[in-house]
């Protein structure tokens, strides 16, 4: 399709105008950023694998009835996804101590933990996305009651969804972060109200998967840590997935992969 206004442009992805009212086109960049975009890099072909990954499990959180803002693939790059309020917290579910929780508390990378913690932050990356709580949520007016309830409801039920998808795969679901938009829905009496559904992506840019035999990190923690073969961990998690049908180069033009519309 082509190209149309520019919306917005953040560290991994580009939103678009879409190509009918309340639609965006979603740009996967092969954009890493680190410590609020203090390290940066460009990995080829790491957009690709992210889009990939984030439509195939966009897809099956549909199907267990989450709500997203996912419509369809366009490309290999491009989705086309619904127009959303985007509510600026990050929500954060954690199975296992890693990343600033470990730092944090002061605990040994790797603990597991007595039970599933959500935790909320503020998208704001000038302030570096500081954990708030839900009295500063309801406070300052960012989410509703309501809408903190539903987004910690969706948030445990796609933990437990992921945990057993990536589980079935060989891999541990250490944590993740997503995010959620509110969305413009007519009743039947006319009035419009607001609807939160899951938005942004998921993917190994915004989980931390580890593989379960031996604690090998295939996500972004390659590239804020320095262990390189960021695309290579990619490319494993998408394999193992089922969506490349061969852990192939995967910036080769005739990247074979599996997709409901090919």
């Amino acid at each position: 399709m082509s190209r149309r206004k520019q919306i917005y442009e953040g560290k991994a992805k580009i939103l678009y105008e879409g190509p009918e009212p309340g639609t965006l086109v979603q740009y996967f960049k092969d954009d890493a950023t680190a410590f609020n975009a203090q390290k940066k890099a460009i990995l080829d072909g790491k957009g690709v694998l992210n889009n990939r990954i984030s439509e195939f499990v966009m897809l099956r959180l549909e199907e267990i009835g989450i709500p997203t803002h996912f419509i369809k693939r366009l490309n290999m790059r491009e989705q086309l996804i619904k127009k959303v309020e985007i509510i600026p917290l990050e929500v954060i579910c954690r199975n296992v101590a890693a990343g600033t929780m470990a730092k944090r508390l002061g605990l040994e990378e790797g603990t597991k933990l007595p039970r599933s913690v959500v935790e909320f932050c503020l998208k704001r990356d000038d302030l570096g996305d500081p954990l708030v709580a839900e009295e500063h949520i309801h406070a300052f007016g960012w989410a509703t009651h309501a809408e903190v309830d539903e987004m910690i409801t969706m948030t445990l039920r796609v933990n437990d969804y992921l945990r057993g998808m990536f589980g079935g795969v060989g891999i541990n679901l250490i944590d993740f972060k997503i995010e959620f938009g509110r969305l413009d829905v007519t009743m039947e009496n006319g009035s419009v109200a607001h609807q939160v559904i899951l938005a942004d992506e998921i993917s190994p840019d915004s989980c931390r998967l580890w593989d379960r035999d031996t604690d090998r990190k295939l996500d972004k923690d390659r590239f804020r840590r320095d262990m390189g073969e960021v695309t290579e961990a990619y490319t494993e998690v998408a394999t193992r997935l089922g969506i490349l049908k061969e852990a192939n180069n995967v910036h080769a033009p005739n990247l074979s992969v599996v997709s409901n519309d090919d």
